[in-house]
């Protein structure tokens, strides 16, 4: 409690210093100062004191011990919360003024949660300082602040306890404790390796544009985002809109879809093609429905599109942009056809896909293609009047089905109320609206260019849907239930009749 009471005076005191500076006496200013300064204490305090095994944190009406769930929640919030301060500063705009509390706060959920929804030009807007306070925001987003913070104890030679490691299986969605370091380390490793493999074939194509000086900044930019999912570009208008202006570059394309389906396969699955190599038989079981699921979420979409929305192109473009609208819901968010030109089948595709997402512990979103597997397989099972869902020669036990259908009902929930909220609030069509807000809650970025038109209020609920789409429904569950209650007895059962 002495080491939390200092970081708050310490914090206290040097915001009360900023906002008697000469140079920064504005109150958008003064205020980042205040959020900056107090979030980089607590965040260092949490994660390098208040994680630690056996340590209480008992303020704020005696708050015990967090569980793994809690801290997940915190760390997003505490991460937001930083990210808002740094993109409200003098330096993370072009006019030097700072950005609003609301442009800021939005970019920052956001590029924390890997969605890609803007409300103003990333490339124009933005600094220097700030698209690179937005891309770290990303690439913590993207594995996870916890993940992120443990490493970094890890590479400051810190032992990492039980309740770490617990905390970072939850995060990542590890099956078991064992061996999670190794895990960490792999996860690292191949996020670099990837994202560094991604920026030397994009840097070509942007060198010859942009310069070597700028093009290498655009080639590290949009790898990082595009394997995280994150959909974020700096293109603007210089781009046509996203990556317009590469909608017929081979390169560009295969590169952006390949660091997508790598951030969206999940880490566990990368762990276990990395340890049992192609031997499908080998393979766990999330593994081989994952696979699975993406083969058939790309090749049916890019079919479906292929002979509907882009009959009318050239083959090798059509081809291009089938493939790369079929991939990139799931949940990437950038595009290289107009959103607005596309069919009304074409955009409800793209609101099943942004809703489905990837695979668990992966940097996509969306219900994840396990549960919409699950969801397809009990369906399946109802059908031919069997009480276990088999596949791959494994049963599913009752609880994770249960799980799936909580999280489908959640997801649908939250989709359809917010739609018609938005579409109520600000008098915008509701296929319009399924479209932003599928775009938020499966954290993609897909945008027909109504988000940064939306009142305050419609932009809020969105950052609501970006924040729960990234934590997810089972987070937020077990976040709120920290104990499980004993069954002490169980009531007398009774058929009703459904269907």
């Amino acid at each position: 409690m002495a080491e939390l009471a200092d970081a708050l005076d310490l914090g206290s005191s040097a915001a009360r210093r900023m906002g008697s500076s000469p140079f920064i006496r504005t109150k958008s200013v003064y205020v980042a100062g205040s959020i900056n300064l107090l979030s980089c204490r607590l965040f260092s305090y949490f994660y390098m004191n208040g994680i630690k095994e056996g340590t209480h944190m008992n303020f704020v009406h005696g708050l015990q011990r967090l569980s793994s769930f809690q801290i997940i929640l915190l760390s997003f919030l505490g991460w937001i919360l930083l990210g808002t301060g740094l993109l409200m500063t003098p330096w993370a705009t072009v006019d030097g003024q700072g950005a609003d509390w609301l442009p800021a706060l939005f970019t920052t959920v956001s590029a924390s949660c890997v969605t890609g929804l803007t409300v103003v030009n990333t490339g124009l807007y933005w600094s220097r300082f700030g698209q690179l306070v937005i891309i770290l925001l990303i690439q913590v987003g993207g594995l996870g602040v916890v993940t992120m913070a443990i490493a970094l104890a890890m590479a400051s030679g810190r032992r990492i306890s039980l309740t770490q490691r617990s905390t970072m299986q939850d995060a990542l969605s590890v099956p078991q404790l064992g061996g999670i370091v190794r895990i960490l380390r792999f996860i690292l490793k191949f996020t670099v390796g990837v994202e560094l493999l991604g920026a030397c074939l994009l840097l070509p194509v942007f060198w010859r544009d942009y310069g070597p000086l700028e093009g290498l900044w655009m080639a590290l930019f949009h790898s990082i985002s595009a394997f995280c999912n994150a959909g974020f570009d700096l293109l603007g208008e210089r781009g046509g809109g996203s990556l317009m202006a590469y909608a017929g570059d081979p390169l560009v394309n295969l590169t952006i879809i390949g660091l997508i389906v790598s951030g969206g396969l999940g880490f566990m699955t990368w762990a276990d093609l990395h340890l049992h190599g192609w031997h499908f038989r080998e393979w766990r079981l999330q593994t081989k429905i994952v696979l699975v699921m993406t083969i058939l979420l790309i090749g049916l979409p890019t079919l479906l599109l292929f002979c509907k929305d882009f009959a009318g192109d050239p083959l090798q473009l059509r081809i291009l942009e089938s493939l790369f609208q079929a991939v990139t819901p799931r949940t990437a968010g950038f595009n290289t056809v107009d959103i607005q030109t596309m069919s009304e089948a074409g955009r409800i595709l793209l609101v099943v896909l942004m809703l489905t997402g990837g695979a668990p512990g992966s940097t996509a979103g969306g219900i994840k293609v396990t549960t919409a597997f699950l969801l397809a397989a009990s369906a399946v099972s109802s059908l031919r009047m069997k009480m276990d869902v088999e596949c791959f020669r494994r049963r599913i036990p009752p609880d994770v089905r249960q799980q799936a259908s909580t999280i489908f009902l959640l997801y649908l929930i939250l989709f359809s109320v917010s739609t018609f909220v938005i579409s109520e609030i600000d008098s915008v069509p509701v296929v319009d609206c399924m479209v932003e807000t599928s775009s938020a809650l499966g954290t993609v970025g897909l945008s027909i260019g109504l988000t940064e038109k939306l009142s305050p209020v419609s932009q809020l609920i969105l950052i609501g849907l970006m924040y729960f789409g990234r934590v997810g429904a089972l987070t937020m569950i077990y976040a709120m239930n920290k104990r499980r209650r004993p069954v002490t007895g169980r009531l007398p059962e009774e058929k009703i009749t459904v269907g």
